[in-house]
C-alpha cells in the first residue's frame, strides 16, 4: 500500500499551497504520519510529523510557524498546509506512515510518488 501526495504547484515566494496525503484501501488506524521533501541529488528531508491522535506534531526548524501538519482520521487523510513559501521549499513532497512514535522520523514508510512543489522567487 502505497500513499498518494496530492496538490502541489507552481507558486510564487510568499504564496500558499495545501498538500493531501490519502490512503485508499487502507485505515492507517493508530499509525502516526509524516510529511517529507526531496530534491534531486539529496536525501529525504523531514518536514512535520502528525501523531494518530492529531493532539502532537512536531515539525523541522526550517519550516516551523510556516508549515502546519493536520489529519483528518475519518476521512484517512492528513494535510499539510504551507504558508510563505519560498524558493528553498521546491521539491517533491511525500508523504509517510509509521506504527511506533510520530518523533521516530526514520522510521517512516508506504512511500508514493509525490507531489511536485515548486517556488519561484
Amino acid at each position: 500500500v502505497q500513499l498518494q501526495a496530492s496538490g502541489g504547484g507552481l507558486v510564487q515566494a510568499g504564496d500558499s499551497l495545501r498538500l493531501s496525503c490519502a490512503a485508499p484501501g487502507r485505515t492507517f488506524s493508530g499509525y502516526a504520519r509524516a510529511w517529507f521533501r526531496q530534491t534531486p541529488g539529496k536525501e529525504r528531508e523531514f518536514v512535520a510529523a502528525i501523531s494518530w491522535s492529531g493532539g502532537s506534531t512536531y515539525y523541522a526548524d526550517s519550516v516551523k510557524g510556516r508549515f502546519t501538519i493536520s489529519r483528518d482520521n475519518a476521512m484517512n487523510t492528513v494535510y499539510l498546509q504551507m504558508n510563505s513559501l519560498k524558493p528553498e521549499d521546491t521539491a517533491v513532497y511525500l508523504c509517510g506512515a509509521y506504527s511506533g512514535t510520530y518523533r521516530a522520523v526514520e522510521r517512516y514508510g508506504y512511500w508514493g510518488q509525490g507531489t511536485q512543489v515548486t517556488v519561484s522567487s
